[in-house]
């Protein structure tokens, strides 16, 4: 037991042991004892009753709590309530106060284990009587949830406390009033053309009141109503008129939804054509979707997937004044196909997304993004905010010979691919590792070996075939053509990527670009990240540019990270007057 607890236990000359052992006859004397003042009354009767139901609660590492833990969990509770809310002092008079902080531990640790209780037993609320349950009413929930999807009844609740995640460097609380969990929410089937996924975990903050308007009034409650509040959405929470900070857990949901989801596993699987998971790109969002905050959104490279921004993204969520300002979306995509086709898949999925939550386009949301590029991703965010040209067209091996017709046939089959202007909806880009002329590492034996296996997925294959009279096949002619591979497209000597290198971007986006390199010693001009030469990853004319000593996952680096977090707080201040009066994709 706490020293406070022990302390007013001597007082009434009384000791740990025999509390356990005459628990009734203890608490009775704590409970009627003049010579206590009404905190330490409250707060030790708190911690009095946590110490009976965590002895009584025989599985603690899950739901299932007892009806005797249950009924010494809610005897615990409200103490703690009434300590807080109806002693003598307010909170505030509190706030330096180790006693204070141990109570509202007990309390929300309590809070936990109630809660667990009451969503194994949901199916018995009802909405105009709530709940009985170990001799007390519990009230149907207060749900003060913003989002449209919060609304929906979890199929999972997960104390965030007790999780933990490898690969994660930090974890972001918001010390505070509340239990706080991770709610697993229904996971519908996504329509064939949907590319958007909304998040399936998502945090929720708990509490408990108890009715009454005086200390004897709480102490005689045997009802008790839970209230589940967005950390999202409030920073806050009022309870008994006081004003409080809401507690929180802003890497539980995130960490939740990478460990259950087999990205690394595949996203290997996709790079070779055998993947049996999603083969278009999805957007997933990691908040509820927020017309008021700007948007993030994050392109993964070769061989990879959501899990190589797990610090980054977690990093800027973590941030208070960035989360604030902004929600993230992850791109995920098969990195088995050329650069041009995922390019148009990835703008489709990107623009299908943002007009399905704003349509009219006028939202904070869907003017001043923010664009986030690793490696390959990174090519294809820079060609997202680009303009082609007709050198583009010279790129593409059309048959010498083709008639006037076919020539206009096949420029209509492949514009979708050659033809492109700057999404709108960006106005600044971050560009890590990107091979923006491409590399040599793809010309090596073993990259061209690995280029071999990479299979096409069967649709593009017949896309292909039906464009196949258009092409010139060289010394290959009569024989069907060989989609070209991602690496093949990531060649400094592709044409492509040579001619798409010089493509101008959008005078409306500001950039900027962060490198690796792997040996410090060498001439920065000479110096590669062991993959991308310094000279293809380097852009002139970006605003800022930070070199790290890093391999080609730089974007894992502290200081990558550091420079992300730098230039979205610039970026937040730059667009704050456009923020606070409200977008207008006219003057962006």
């Amino acid at each position: 037991m706490s020293d406070g607890t022990r302390q007013v236990l001597s007082i009434l000359a009384l000791n740990e042991s025999t509390c356990r052992k005459q628990f009734t006859a203890c608490v009775g004397r704590v409970a009627g004892s003049l010579a206590l003042n009404d905190e330490q009354r409250t707060s030790t009767l708190a911690e009095l009753w946590l110490e009976v139901a965590l002895l009584a609660d025989a599985r603690p590492e899950d739901h299932l709590v007892s009806d005797v833990a249950t009924a010494a969990y809610l005897e615990a509770t409200r103490y703690a309530y009434a300590y807080l809310f109806f002693t003598s002092r307010h909170p505030e008079e509190r706030v330096f106060e180790m006693r204070q902080i141990q109570v509202i531990d007990f309390y929300n640790f309590a809070v936990q284990r109630l809660v667990g209780r009451f969503f194994e037993e949901r199916l018995h609320f009802s909405q105009a009587e709530g709940m009985k349950l170990a001799g007390w009413t519990i009230g149907y929930p207060h749900n003060d949830l913003k989002s449209d999807l919060s609304r929906q009844t979890p199929t999972a609740l997960l104390p965030s406390q007790r999780l933990a995640f490898n690969g994660l460097r930090n974890t972001y609380r918001r010390d505070g009033f509340g239990a706080t969990f991770v709610a697993e929410m229904p996971r519908g089937e996504a329509a064939p053309d949907q590319p958007w996924r909304e998040p399936a975990f998502l945090p929720a903050t708990v509490s408990l009141s108890f009715p009454g308007d005086t200390l004897s009034e709480v102490l005689a409650a045997k009802t008790v109503v839970p209230s589940v509040s967005d950390p999202y959405a409030s920073a806050s929470i009022t309870v008994a008129g006081h004003e409080l900070p809401l507690g929180a857990n802003f890497t539980a949901p995130y960490g939740v939804w990478l460990s259950g989801s087999n990205f690394a596993r595949e996203s290997i699987r996709n790079l070779f054509g055998r993947g049996v998971g999603d083969q278009t790109p999805n957007v997933y969002l990691m908040q509820p979707y927020d017309p008021t905050r700007e948007t993030v959104v994050m392109i993964h490279g070769l061989a990879s997937s959501p899990e190589a921004w797990v610090n980054v993204a977690n990093e800027i969520m973590g941030d208070e004044n960035l989360r604030k300002r902004y929600q993230i979306w992850e791109v995920y995509y098969p990195t088995d196909l050329p650069i041009p086709v995922n390019l148009k898949r990835i703008r489709d999925a990107l623009n299908v997304t943002f007009a399905h939550f704003d349509p009219l386009g006028t939202a904070i949301a869907s003017n001043g993004a923010v664009l986030i590029g690793h490696s390959m991703g990174g090519v294809i965010g820079r060609l997202l905010v680009s303009t082609s040209d007709e050198k583009l067209w010279k790129t593409l091996p059309l048959r010498p010979n083709l008639r006037s017709d076919e020539s206009a046939r096949a420029r209509e089959r492949f514009a979708p691919y050659m033809e492109f202007n700057p999404m709108h909806q960006f106005d600044s880009a971050i560009f890590l590792a990107a091979p923006q002329r491409g590399t040599p590492f793809a010309r090596l034996r073993i990259a061209r070996w690995l280029s071999q296996l990479i299979r096409a997925p069967a649709g593009l294959i017949r896309q292909m075939g039906a464009a196949a009279d258009y092409l010139s096949h060289g010394e290959d002619a009569g024989k069907s053509p060989r989609v070209p591979s991602s690496i093949d497209s990531l060649s400094d000597e592709d044409p492509f990527i040579v001619v798409a290198a010089d493509l101008p971007m959008s005078r409306g986006v500001t950039y900027h670009a962060i490198l690796g390199q792997e040996n410090p010693d060498q001439p920065l001009s000479e110096s590669s990240d062991g993959l991308v030469p310094y000279s293809s990853a380097h852009m002139p004319a970006a605003s800022s540019e930070l070199v790290v000593h890093s391999g080609h996952s730089v974007q894992e680096t502290p200081e990558a990270i550091v420079e992300i977090r730098r230039i979205l707080r610039e970026h937040a201040a730059a667009t704050l007057p456009s923020a606070q009066a409200g977008a207008n994709p006219g003057t962006r």
